[in-house]
């Protein structure tokens, strides 16, 4: 493995445990710059978890995680706005980071945000929300972008375009991306590797196949199936109230 030239974070069997419960625990997986791994699974399954351990956030930790570079970008999953505020896009881009006016623009345009600079937040639907959150993580070219639910609020249609241009960035910016999803069965087919977790790895792999199932495309249609796939998966195990696993 060229550790060195491709692999921007590794994490080995890491786990984290709160209050005498493992909210996740095993968990291995590697992102390499212009792949876009997938962690899939419940709510509560440890996927923010996991990708807060892989960037830093999580400190008391079991197992290993090794980081090969410092330039990350990262949209969480809940965001805290006052919306009554008149907050246009181009003062958000620069509250917690200084950009000269070129970055702004330049990542407005990456994601398509362009025209909404000088909107009001509360204006914005879902999906140019999401598109802005975006761009702001982009900003600074990061190396590593964690995107944690970056559909949440948009309509199908909507996820379509943002998922397209998650690939573009990836590939644009030559830069990994750790793409997270509460959806079971809905992922991107751009997606390289798919890790579906609930507390631990339950199963992993490539979507492409399914991508590709006639029934699929049937039921979501020719356009949809060439964006997003369903992950179809069987678990040979169950799950305790204290977070053990029994196999069935």
């Amino acid at each position: 493995m060229t550790i060195e030239n491709n692999v921007l974070v590794k994490l080995t069997e890491v786990g984290l445990k709160q209050r005498n419960k493992w909210l996740v625990k095993g968990v291995s997986l590697i992102v390499e710059r212009r792949k876009i791994v997938t962690l899939i699974g419940p709510n509560g399954s440890g996927k923010s978890t996991t990708a807060k351990i892989a960037i830093g956030l999580h400190k008391n930790i079991e197992g290993n995680v090794e980081k090969f570079t410092d330039k990350i970008g990262y949209v969480p999953q809940k965001i805290s706005i006052d919306w009554t505020l008149p907050l246009k896009v181009s003062d958000f881009m620069v509250l917690t980071d200084e950009l000269d006016e070129e970055k702004i623009n330049e990542a407005l345009k990456l994601t398509g945000a362009d025209h909404l600079k000088n909107q009001n937040l509360g204006n914005l639907s879902g999906g140019e929300f999401q598109r802005v959150l975006l761009a702001r993580a982009v900003s600074k070219k990061p190396d590593l972008l964690v995107l944690d639910e970056p559909v949440q609020g948009v309509d199908f249609t909507g996820e379509i375009a943002l998922y397209k241009l998650i690939k573009e960035i990836a590939d644009k910016l030559n830069c990994g991306i750790l793409l997270i999803s509460h959806d079971l069965h809905t992922v991107m087919t751009a997606t390289d590797h798919v890790i579906c977790l609930n507390g631990h790895v339950c199963c992993s792999g490539t979507p492409k196949d399914v991508a590709m199932n006639n029934e699929y495309k049937l039921l979501f249609g020719e356009q949809a199936s060439q964006t997003l796939s369903i992950y179809e998966h069987k678990h040979d195990h169950v799950h305790s109230n204290d977070g053990d696993i029994k196999k069935n």
